[in-house]
């Protein structure tokens, strides 16, 4: 059993990670998509807003009310989690039930492309991942925590989050591993095919020509 020294040095080491913060540009027609690990039963939360460019002071100012973003998440099997329509401003949230790969999709509204007029829109996105996503002083003023108790709840999150983390690693090896051995398998069964094929081409020459021989009479 790990010691509560080992159990620190991990929920440090762990609240590094789980939160992706960047800004892209897409045109009037594109689609910009990410790809999230994520392990199953985790909670994610994205916040966006965007930005147009305007000629004039040639700089990206806030963008109008009327202009939208639609996301859309998949899970590693191709389905659905999430498809909503949103403001030029917002928050999504889903729950994985998976483990693996989460495709993340934002694409602008078609109904207020005129507003682009051939610029850019800039989309500035967050996305916190497990523990990250909770907000813990909202939490402490709804269960009336102490600091403490606050920061006893935020690692045993993070402990959660770790075991998590574990159990994917644990399934992306198995996967690994599966695919592995198939591959080796395959490998092996055409390794025999094509020595049977060469055994029964060796053998077809040999009778072919000795009857070629017998033919003319020079054996």
């Amino acid at each position: 059993m790990a010691g509560p020294g080992l159990l620190f040095w991990l929920a440090a080491l762990l609240g590094g990670r789980g939160s992706l913060a960047l800004y892209f540009h897409i045109g009037e027609t594109e689609k910009r998509c990410f790809i999230e690990e994520i392990p199953d039963e985790t909670m994610v939360i994205g916040n966006y807003r965007t930005q147009l460019w305007d000629k004039h002071s040639e700089a990206f100012l806030p963008s109008t009310p009327g202009l939208g973003m639609f996301v859309e998440v998949k899970d590693p099997d191709g389905k659905v989690v999430l498809s909503r329509q949103y403001g030029s401003e917002g928050r999504f949230t889903f729950t994985s039930h998976r483990p693996g790969e989460h495709q993340i999709c934002l694409h602008s509204n078609s109904t207020r492309m005129a507003l682009f007029a051939g610029g850019k829109l800039r989309v500035h996105l967050d996305i916190q991942v497990g523990e990250h996503a909770n907000n813990y002083p909202e939490i402490a003023a709804k269960d009336k925590l102490t600091e403490l108790q606050l920061r006893a709840r935020q690692l045993l999150d993070q402990v959660e989050q770790i075991q998590k983390e574990q159990n994917y690693q644990r399934y992306r090896e198995e996967r690994f591993r599966m695919t592995s051995e198939s591959t080796n398998q395959r490998v092996l069964w055409w390794s025999i095919a094509q020595t049977v094929i060469l055994i029964l081409t060796g053998i077809w020459q040999m009778r072919h020509l000795k009857s070629f021989f017998e033919a003319k009479k020079l054996v």
